[in-house]
């Protein structure tokens, strides 16, 4: 593992990919080994959606735009309000169980922890789970375009098969108007609260997903070919989709492999619910709720 961790590195540093690493800023205010915030969670009624899958599709060796098609939630989604905040993280920090923070990241309870790779973020929601006696995932992104409902932006692109090229110069364009030179943590619920309570989903924090970056093919009839899957990358979900390398904390410095790269890296997390909780739940209309 410590092998493939250092070629994977490596390959990234020849690319001018890989980030530098930080040691976490000191915190005076916080008690040592505390106990983490139970978080507010929405809970989303199942449903359908319609959703653009993510990755790359060629068609017959061709660029192709990915398929919109319609997905079904079978079970409520149990999603945290606001992403996990830069204290929290420091409260994971402290416990040994996380790597500290960058020294640039503000750690305060009311701003969400930034700078954080994807693997960061899943050593969070180990401890998390571990201090809490519940389960706690990263969302997948169906999960995440799901709870973002009207704040979910589309990035599907229409295909010139006579130059493809123009489908990458348009989602550039399209991922270039915003303002680059935004990257400040605001406080929670700057950015508003969507039609299922989320809050943030607007802003310029990313969030990882569990879902990894997948290449699909399929011929000029329409049949499927040779999937690739390439767990290293994984998805990002914000002001547009992004595909970033999962060690790689700060994307600006590189590690974002298509488009334009997230202003900042989060995450919220997803609780699970137990399956007799999740059934009594719904048949008596309970809705589940967790205040920090």
């Amino acid at each position: 593992m410590l092998i493939a961790f250092k070629l994977k590195l490596a390959l990234a540093c020849v690319a001018g990919l890989a980030g530098p690493f930080a040691v976490g800023p000191l915190v005076s205010d916080m008690t040592s080994h505390g106990a983490p915030a139970e978080p507010t969670i929405v809970e989303i009624a199942a449903g359908d959606f319609s959703y653009r899958a993510a990755g790359d599709f060629t068609r017959g060796g061709q660029q192709a735009e990915a398929p919109l098609r319609v997905v079904r939630i079978n079970r409520p989604l149990h999603i945290m309000r606001h992403q996990v905040s830069s204290s929290d993280c420091q409260l994971c920090v402290q416990d040994g169980a996380c790597r500290a923070l960058d020294r640039d990241v503000v750690v305060a309870s009311d701003r969400p922890a930034v700078q954080v790779s994807w693997h960061d973020a899943q050593s969070y929601a180990g401890w998390l789970s571990r201090r809490t006696g519940v389960n706690y995932r990263l969302p997948s992104d169906e999960e995440w375009a799901f709870a973002a409902g009207s704040r979910f932006r589309d990035d599907g692109l229409p295909v010139d098969t006579n130059d493809p090229a123009r489908r990458w110069i348009s989602r550039y364009e399209r991922e270039s108007d915003r303002d680059l030179s935004d990257t400040a943590t605001y406080p929670f619920d700057k950015f508003g609260i969507n039609e299922h309570g989320v809050s943030d989903l607007a802003g310029n924090i990313w969030e990882w997903t569990s879902t990894c970056f997948v290449r699909n093919r399929v011929d000029e009839t329409g049949n499927a070919g040779r999937q690739t899957i390439n767990c290293g990358v994984r998805i990002a979900e914000g002001a547009h989709r992004a595909y970033v390398t999962d060690f790689i904390r700060d994307a600006r410095a590189g590690g974002c492999a298509q488009g334009v790269p997230p202003a900042n890296l989060g995450f919220r997390l997803v609780r699970e619910e137990p399956s007799w909780v999740a059934s009594v739940s719904a048949r008596l209309g309970i809705g589940w709720s967790a205040r920090s």
